[in-house]
């Protein structure tokens, strides 16, 4: 007779990737009435750009979405330093949490 193994449950979840984070904010943030943009990097792209833009009543952000331990690249900073030398808004989010002051600011 053959032996049946199984699969045990983790005891803690696992974190929730970025790619995760990132279409929750992306939701949110479409329900709260924001234009929301997914940006892809491919060949060509600019270095270091943000996941998300996000444009309402004129006003636009930029967002990075990183895991709880993720941090900012070198391209990555350069950017946001760009955008913030040009007057613009930038964030770094790690859950929708991050972005829920853009609700109160507008």
């Amino acid at each position: 007779m053959s032996e049946k193994t199984f699969a045990l449950k983790p005891e803690h979840p696992r974190p929730p990737k970025e790619s995760d984070i990132q279409k929750g904010i992306k939701e949110y943030l479409q329900w709260q009435g924001w234009y929301v943009v997914k940006i892809h990097q491919s060949l060509g792209s600019h270095k270091g750009i943000a996941d998300l833009y996000a444009i309402r009543e004129g006003r636009s952000v930029w967002v990075e979405v990183k895991t709880k331990v993720g941090r900012l690249s070198r391209d990555q900073e350069k950017y946001r330093a760009e955008i913030e030398a040009h007057g613009g808004e930038y964030y770094i989010a790690r859950s929708i949490d991050d972005v829920q002051r853009l609700k109160r600011e507008v």
